[in-house]
């Protein structure tokens, strides 16, 4: 067994940035964070002053690489995905399934079942955004996919089980409590997202079994002096996670920090809502068979409407510190230990502490990306 420091870093730990420690990593798990230079005959990482972070988790990853999962719900896909977010420190991911026909739903849980059992680097389980969402909130989705699921369909959305994490979006106005609830007993973690919920609603949603939003502020009743809306419920349930896409064009800056403001500490989580062009050669993909196109960092269709972003990981940790003003070791976990915790996996990744898995980021003083590793692995 091979075991590995990383040294001369600044390590993010619970305490905040800390120096003249060695993590030392053996069979792809931190197994201690000591004072000082590591025991003799260690193989030592030099990462001469950088930051050393928690490896970023994305639960919102339509594609990467110039692949769409939608397009592509394969193994390979998913390798490519992957393997393009992780060169912007994402060592741990959902892909994502825009709303789409069952067939191809049945298609991306295989495919994620597969690349968990083939250990494809990343993938830790899959997000169906979709397809039972609200016509009037529909964003870039095809409202022609929408629908409500029979007990089969259920089945199916439930159906990775323990192989990985299931993470669906739904507009919980669609739903009742006892299916919301029966979905959670079986383990699926639920967001609300692309809903016209009233203030009412939400609340009732999160009281049967939601647990997060998506892309928060985007594609959902907004909060307004006598209608609270979706915003207004998810941002004052102290127990909510909320994802966000700190990209500039999908939420006001100022607006961000409204809603930091607003929420307790440790329930913001960055996203990225990813296309195709991140980590890619081209700047144009197809959804639906319709052209999007992506300049500047922002993709839409041809009406301008918003269609998921050119944003990776890295990037959004740095907005998060130079647009909003956060400190950086709070911005970490945002891209780290919080989304972990969101979807159950808090106890093994998210945090640099003997015993959690060695997925690990080496960020230089501009915060860009000098080094990822997955289970101890570069």
């Amino acid at each position: 067994m091979t075991t590995t420091a990383f040294t001369h870093a600044r390590v993010l730990t619970e305490r905040g940035f800390e120096t003249d420690l060695s993590v030392i990593v053996e069979d792809g798990h931190i197994v201690a964070v000591l004072p000082g230079p590591p025991p003799q005959g260690v193989d030592a990482i030099d990462l001469a002053g950088r930051y050393l972070v928690p490896g970023f988790i994305d639960t919102q990853v339509n594609g990467g690489g110039d692949v769409l999962f939608n397009d592509e719900p394969t193994v390979d896909g998913l390798r490519r995905i992957a393997g393009a977010h992780r060169k912007y420190g994402t060592t741990g991911m959902l892909p994502t399934l825009i709303s789409d026909d069952v067939a191809v739903m049945c298609r991306a849980v295989a495919a994620t079942r597969e690349a968990i059992a083939q250990k494809v680097p990343g993938v830790l389980g899959l997000h169906l955004e979709g397809p039972y969402l609200n016509a009037a909130r529909k964003g870039v989705h095809d409202p022609s996919k929408f629908h409500t699921p029979d007990a089969g369909e259920l089945d199916l959305v439930a159906s990775l089980g323990k192989d990985g994490v299931t993470l669906v979006t739904l507009a919980p106005e669609r739903f009742d409590a006892a299916t919301l609830q029966a979905l959670a007993a079986r383990g699926v973690v639920i967001a609300a997202g692309h809903t016209a919920a009233t203030y009412e609603q939400l609340r009732d949603g999160f009281a049967h079994g939601i647990t997060g939003v998506t892309h928060l502020f985007n594609a959902m009743t907004p909060m307004n002096s006598r209608e609270p809306g979706a915003v207004g419920a998810a941002l004052e349930n102290p127990d909510a996670w909320c994802g966000l896409i700190v990209d500039g064009y999908h939420v006001h800056d100022a607006t961000l920090r409204v809603a930091f403001a607003a929420r307790p500490r440790g329930k913001m989580m960055l996203v990225t809502d990813a296309m195709p062009p991140v980590g890619g050669e081209r700047e144009a993909f197809s959804l639906y068979g319709v052209e999007m196109i992506c300049r500047d960092g922002q993709c839409t269709t041809a009406d301008g409407t918003l269609a998921g972003s050119a944003l990776d990981m890295a990037s959004a940790v740095r907005n998060t510190v130079r647009r909003l003003g956060l400190p950086l070791d709070e911005a970490c976990r945002m891209a780290s230990q919080y989304p972990a915790d969101f979807i159950g996996l808090g106890a093994e990744l998210g945090r640099i502490a003997p015993g959690y898995r060695a997925n690990l980021v080496a960020l230089d003083d501009d915060l860009w990306v000098q080094g990822t590793w997955i289970a101890g692995e570069a």
